[in-house]
C-alpha cells in the first residue's frame, strides 16, 4: 500500500524539478531559444548587480559573483517556482558589511554555511508557510519599497568612476541619453516583434552605440574586472572544531547574522515567489523554496561566496522576456560563469548606461502604480500599512518593513474586532436572563466582554449563549472566570451555552467547565455549562 504513495511522492518530486517546472509551458524550440536568450539577458544584469553588492559588504567583486552564479544555478534547478532568479543582493550585504569589517571574509564564509542550514530546517518544518500571514497591503508596499531601492541602487553609476562624485556635464547629458535609448528600445521593440527579448535588445543595441562611437561613458570594467577562474571548495578558515569552547566562541559570532540573513533571504524569497506565482498564475512551492535556498547558500558558503537570496529585479527581468521555465535560470547561471571564466573582456566593455537603462524599465514594471488608486478606496490603515512598508523597505531594509508591516495590520485588526463585541439579551419563560454574545472573545475584546453584563440588576440565572462567538485565549478564559466570580459573589449562578468545539475544548482543559458532554460542541443539543472559579487564580 506505502509503495504507490512512495512513487506518487517521487513522480510529483521528479516533475517539479523537471525543465518545464511542472508548469504549462512547454519546452519548443522557439521556447527553448526564448528561454537561452532571456537567460543572457540576466546574466548581464547580474554582473554589475553582484559586483556592487561585493563592494557593499566589502568583499572581492568575484566573491559576490560567485555567490549570483552558485545560488542561481542550485535555485533554478531545485527552487520552488521555475522563472525565479536568485543571486546576491543588496538586502544581504547591508547586514554582511560589518561581520566582514569585523572578523574578516572567513566568517562571511562560515556564516553563509549556517544560515543555509538554517534555511533547510525551515522548509523542513514548513516554517515558509508563515508568509501567508503576510497581507496584501505589505505585499504592496514590499513591492513598491524595492522598487525604489532598485532605483537609488542604480544611481551610483552616474558618478565618474573611482570617485564620489556625481557627473556633470556632457557625461552626465551622454549617461542619461544612453540610458533613454535603452529604455526606448525596451518600451518599444515588441510593438515589432518577439523574436529577441526587449532587454537584450536594449543592452546590445546600445553597447553597439557606444563601442561605435568610441564614448566616453564608464563601462562594467570601470567597475572592477569580473575575470576570474572556477569557483573551488574551500572550507571556511575559522577556528571553531579545535574545543569545544572556540567552537561556543565562534558560534556566538556568527549565529546572530546567519539567523538574520536567513530571515531576510527567506522573506525576500518567499514574497518575490508570491509575485512571480501571480504573473505566471502557480501556486505552492514555498517549502521547497526555503530549501534550495538554503541548499543554495550551503553550497556557496564552501565554494567562496557571499550567500544570496531571489533577486526580484533580476525575475521580473526574466518573466518579461519570455523565461518560464528552469531553463532560463539555469542559463543565466552558465552564463555568468562564462563571462567570469572566459569572456570577461568583452562583457566589462559593455556601457554601465545599458544595464541602468534596463533596470529603470524594470523598476517601472515592479512598482504597483495602481496603489494610488487603491489607497483612496481601501480602509485608512491599510493604506497607511501601504505608504510605512515602503518607506520602511527604503530607510531600513525588507525584513524589518514587513515584520513591522504585519504588526501593524495585526494590532489594526485585533481592534476593530475588539470593538465588534455586543451582546443581546432576553429573558426566558423561567426567568432566566440569556445574553447571546456576538464578536470573538479575546484580549482585545475581554474589557468590553465584561461590561456587556449587570451582575447587581441580573437575576439569578443567568445564560451566557456562544453561538455567535468564539473564545479564542487565556484573556477570554480570564475574563469568563472573573465574571462568574462576580455572579458567585453576588449568590447567582451562570451558564455557559453553545459552545463551538474548539472552546469547549478551551474551557474544558483550563478546568472552568463543571459538565462536560460530547453533543453541545455540534449544537446537537444545548448543554449549559457552569462555570468553575478561582482556576486562574484571580487573573493574576
Amino acid at each position: 500500500m506505502g509503495f504507490p504513495l512512495l512513487q506518487s511522492a517521487l513522480a510529483s518530486f521528479a516533475k517539479n524539478l523537471s525543465l518545464s517546472g511542472g508548469g504549462s509551458t512547454k519546452l519548443t524550440p522557439n521556447q527553448i531559444k526564448t528561454e537561452f536568450l532571456s537567460g543572457l539577458t540576466v546574466a548581464l544584469a547580474l554582473v554589475p548587480e553582484a559586483v556592487a553588492f561585493a563592494f557593499v559588504a566589502g568583499v572581492h567583486p568575484l566573491v559576490g559573483l560567485y555567490a549570483a552564479f552558485l545560488v542561481g544555478l542550485v535555485t533554478a534547478v531545485i527552487g520552488g517556482r521555475p522563472g525565479m532568479i536568485s543571486g546576491a543582493t543588496g538586502a544581504l550585504a547591508v547586514v554582511m558589511v560589518s561581520l566582514v569589517a569585523e572578523h574578516g571574509v572567513e566568517y562571511l564564509f562560515a556564516t553563509v554555511v549556517l544560515m543555509g542550514v538554517l534555511q533547510i530546517l525551515a522548509g523542513v518544518f514548513r516554517m515558509g508557510k508563515f508568509i501567508r500571514l503576510v497581507p496584501h497591503p505589505v505585499m504592496l508596499g514590499f513591492v513598491n519599497g524595492l522598487a525604489i531601492v532598485i532605483f537609488l541602487a542604480q544611481m551610483t553609476q552616474f558618478k565618474n568612476p573611482g570617485s564620489d562624485m556625481f557627473m556633470t556635464g556632457w557625461p552626465l547629458i551622454l549617461m542619461i541619453g544612453l540610458v533613454g535609448l535603452t529604455m526606448v528600445v525596451v518600451w518599444g521593440l515588441p510593438k515589432f516583434t518577439n523574436i529577441i527579448p526587449a532587454p537584450l535588445a536594449g543592452i546590445l543595441i546600445t553597447a553597439l552605440v557606444v563601442i561605435l562611437f568610441d564614448l566616453p561613458v564608464p563601462r562594467v570594467g570601470d567597475m572592477a574586472s569580473i575575470e576570474g577562474g572556477l569557483p573551488t571548495f574551500h572550507i571556511p578558515a575559522v577556528p571553531m572544531f579545535e574545543s569545544m569552547s572556540q567552537f561556543l566562541s565562534v558560534m556566538e559570532i556568527i549565529f546572530p547574522y546567519a539567523l538574520i540573513l536567513a530571515a531576510i533571504g527567506l522573506i525576500e524569497s518567499l514574497l518575490t515567489l508570491n509575485l512571480v506565482g501571480e504573473i505566471k498564475g502557480e501556486r505552492g512551492g514555498v517549502a521547497q523554496e526555503c530549501v534550495a535556498q538554503g541548499t543554495a547558500n550551503v553550497i556557496t558558503g564552501f565554494f567562496g561566496g557571499m550567500g544570496g537570496c531571489a533577486m526580484i529585479g533580476q525575475s521580473m527581468i526574466n518573466v518579461k522576456s519570455g523565461g518560464r521555465t528552469r531553463l532560463a535560470g539555469i542559463a543565466a547561471a552558465l552564463f555568468l560563469l562564462a563571462f567570469i571564466v572566459v569572456a570577461s573582456p568583452l562583457i566589462e566593455q559593455i556601457p554601465l548606461a545599458a544595464l541602468v537603462g534596463v533596470m529603470f524599465m524594470v523598476v517601472i514594471g515592479t512598482f504597483a502604480w495602481n496603489s494610488f488608486k487603491v489607497m483612496r478606496k481601501v480602509p485608512r490603515v491599510d493604506a497607511f500599512v501601504i505608504v510605512l512598508v515602503t518607506v520602511v523597505t527604503v530607510l531600513e531594509d525588507l525584513a524589518v518593513a514587513v515584520v513591522v508591516g504585519v504588526i501593524v495590520s495585526a494590532l489594526a485588526y485585533a481592534w476593530q474586532n475588539a470593538s465588534r463585541i455586543h451582546a443581546k439579551t432576553y429573558t426566558t419563560p423561567e426567568g432566566a436572563k440569556v445574553y447571546q454574545v456576538q464578536g470573538p472573545l479575546f484580549f482585545g475584546s475581554s474589557e468590553g466582554f465584561g461590561e456587556l453584563f449587570d451582575p447587581a440588576r441580573d437575576p439569578s440565572m443567568v445564560i451566557v449563549d456562544f453561538a455567535d462567538s468564539r473564545v479564542a485565549d487565556q484573556s477570554a478564559l480570564n475574563a469568563i472566570e472573573t465574571l462568574a466570580a462576580k455572579y458567585e459573589a453576588a449568590g447567582k449562578e451562570i451558564q455557559l451555552r453553545h459552545l463551538s468545539r474548539d472552546c469547549h475544548r478551551l474551557l474544558s482543559n483550563a478546568g472552568h467547565l463543571m459538565v462536560d458532554s460530547d453533543d453541545d460542541p455540534d449544537y446537537e443539543i444545548a448543554t449549559d455549562y457552569t462555570v468553575r472559579t478561582g482556576v486562574l487564580g484571580g487573573g493574576h
